[in-house]
């Protein structure tokens, strides 16, 4: 959402940016329907205090003993009209409120121009590449007999997967080190939130309205499934007014994330890459807003460390202006090098929001001392996708005299003494 003060003041401003995503002039049509809300709000005001006059005559007249029929009538018309208006006012509200909500967030000036992800811009690079191609984690996998897409599909059809035995345990080892080295290391409380949520939480980090069709929704309860745990996380602030002192204030959670996938027929079918179910370690940061760059640098950090821990070769970019998302004024994506796909493939988003979300969620913070509250900041970032962290390990830690898996140092405590996994 958008402070509408802000677009009247400055309209050329907000059209610029939301140029820069491919959007054509919106501020006209926001500008119309706010300039009707408001006359209408006008127009009630002086109605109100038409009516308010003319129930005071009546009891004055009726005091007096004489005839209020007149009067009588002439409030029973002002009622109606009023009536008639403030549906009219209400009708007006909600067509801006839905045309604002669908409009994205302004993107960070140092945001590079760019039609889609082959323009982002690469920033750096870590990691020596071992193997420049081989086989991928299905083949592997299959191979194992460790990853199971057949029976999967049995029960549940495409995009899911099933893992067994010591494929399974790293999967959750992935886990337990993320949320290890994020909480005892970066300073974030473990959270484990519910998976189930109502539509103003989705609605506050931005999903809804525009991408309901990317989630799952249970119809009988009214309750969505959610796409990834930034939604509950971020939501633990809605509607409350943080004193700052207290800030930033850093979350993280291993969830199931759960997405329909619209869209993307065709993309990704082969193996684990691209699922309706998956597992993922989140990272969550609310803050004041001259602290936010400094928290979006500090959280990428974050991300980055744990797949240097699992040496992982990686590259991060930073998204350019057509591929950056709906909520975000600025994302750096980090790249994993996957040799069954001889490139590098996305295992972390990190997000900088600004105040788009907490507008939408009426979240806020105050200085110690002051009256005056202001809209927080809020973050989000993968830390990371344990699915794709599996993939990763399973291709760059294949052994091809035997068709194993070594197990990576830092996952060995995890393991319960297992330092390859073979067939």
């Amino acid at each position: 959402m958008f402070d509408i003060r802000a677009i009247r003041n400055d309209p050329e401003n907000f059209d610029k940016g939301w140029a820069r995503r491919g959007l054509s002039p919106q501020t006209p049509e926001i500008l119309s329907l706010d300039e009707e809300r408001r006359a209408l709000q006008t127009s009630l005001q002086e109605l109100q205090a038409r009516r308010n006059d003319e129930s005071k005559k009546i009891g004055q007249i009726k005091k007096d003993g004489g005839d209020a029929t007149a009067q009588m009538q002439a409030v029973s018309i002002l009622k109606n009209d009023l009536a008639k208006m403030e549906e009219k006012e209400r009708e007006v509200g909600v067509q801006l409120t839905t045309l604002l909500s669908s409009l994205p967030n302004i993107m960070a000036d140092d945001v590079p121009q760019g039609a889609d992800e082959d323009d982002n811009k690469e920033v750096h690079k870590w990691g020596e590449i071992k193997y420049t191609s081989g086989p991928d984690h299905v083949d592997i996998g299959e191979a194992l007999g460790l990853i199971d897409f057949e029976t999967a599909a049995k029960m549940s059809g495409a995009r899911f997967t099933l893992l067994k035995g010591a494929m399974a345990r790293m999967e959750r080892a992935l886990a337990q080190f993320f949320l290890d080295t994020h909480t005892q290391e970066h300073g974030y409380t473990e959270m484990s939130p519910p998976l189930l949520v109502r539509d103003n939480a989705l609605y506050g980090t931005g999903q809804l309205p525009k991408f309901a069709d990317d989630l799952f929704k249970d119809q009988e309860m009214g309750h969505w499934m959610i796409p990834t745990s930034e939604v509950p996380l971020t939501n633990i602030v809605a509607g409350e007014i943080v004193e700052e002192e207290v800030l930033p204030k850093r979350f993280t959670a291993f969830t199931p994330c759960f997405r329909s996938e619209a869209g993307s027929a065709g993309k990704d079918t082969r193996g684990m890459l691209r699922q309706h179910q998956f597992y993922k370690v989140e990272m969550v940061g609310v803050t004041t807003p001259d602290k936010s760059e400094e928290e979006h640098k500090r959280m990428l950090n974050c991300a980055e460390t744990v797949l240097k821990k699992l040496e992982l070769p990686f590259r991060t970019v930073v998204l350019c202006s057509g591929d950056t998302g709906f909520g975000a004024t600025k994302t750096y994506d980090i790249e994993v090098w996957l040799p069954g796909q001889e490139t590098y493939r996305e295992i972390s988003s990190v997000s900088n929001c600004g105040d788009f979300q907490a507008r939408r969620m009426n979240a806020r913070s105050r200085a110690k001392g002051e009256k005056d509250t202001r809209f927080v900041h809020t973050l989000n970032g993968s830390g990371v996708a344990v699915g794709r962290a599996l993939i990763a390990v399973i291709e760059n830690y294949y052994d091809p005299s035997d068709g194993g898996v070594f197990v990576p140092e830092v996952l060995k405590p995890y393991m319960g003494g297992i330092e390859k996994i073979t067939k």
